[in-house]
């Protein structure tokens, strides 16, 4: 496949925002990690979150993804606090209130064990005598800060938030701060799964 643009996954670490231009002085940006010219994320991982942000300068395949009507997986690990039990986790499957809002289904399972991930940094605070556990979500809508406050309407505050993927595109072997370009088969795999997507009734785009 002949295509001049650039398709760039990058692990977001803890901390940065989702752009190149600086509002504070205290926040890093994109532009701390990437020098490349001419692309731009699709969607948003807010500063907290961490995980996969795709870049890119293809604007017509930034514009179906990020379109608001388009619907496609992107999945989450999220640690939580205490551990949820059956009713909260069927609770988040078929979908909670938030504010005005009630969530569509998404695919939810407590995670035998922790991932492996990187350690965070800043690591998360452990409250004394309160566990933990790790949840996997799988969404195909986002409401601003929408896992938050959906594992907070079940009882069960999000402690860290990391994406893992979007659609088939995954982290593999990359730490926090690293990208790469996608490889020529994850492209055409993006091209023919936007493609074959129809708009269909979805509400907003992302997110964490």
């Amino acid at each position: 496949m002949t295509n001049h643009h650039r398709y760039i996954i990058f692990y977001k670490p803890y901390g940065v925002l989702s752009q190149f231009t600086k509002e504070t002085p205290t926040h890093s940006t994109l532009k701390d990690y990437i020098d490349v010219p001419d692309v731009y994320p699709v969607g948003r991982l807010d500063w907290d979150s961490e995980g996969l942000l795709l870049l890119t300068s293809d604007g017509q395949l930034q514009h179906r993804l990020a379109h608001p009507r388009f619907a496609h997986k992107r999945t989450y690990w999220v640690q939580v606090e205490r551990i949820p039990d059956a009713e909260a986790i069927k609770r988040l499957q078929t979908g909670v209130e938030i504010q005005d809002y009630r969530t569509q289904p998404a695919e939810v399972r407590l995670l035998p064990a922790e991932p492996q991930l990187p350690e965070r940094n800043p690591p998360i605070r452990f409250r004394k005598n309160v566990p933990t556990a790790w949840l996997e979500m799988t969404l195909t809508e986002g409401k601003n800060r929408q896992v938050r406050r959906m594992t907070a309407a079940v009882g069960f505050p999000t402690l860290r938030l990391v994406r893992v993927s979007i659609a088939h595109l995954e982290l593999n072997d990359l730490q926090p701060g690293q990208w790469r370009d996608i490889t020529i088969s994850e492209l055409k795999s993006l091209h023919n799964f936007s493609k074959s997507k129809s708009f269909s009734r979805i509400p907003d785009f992302d997110v964490s």
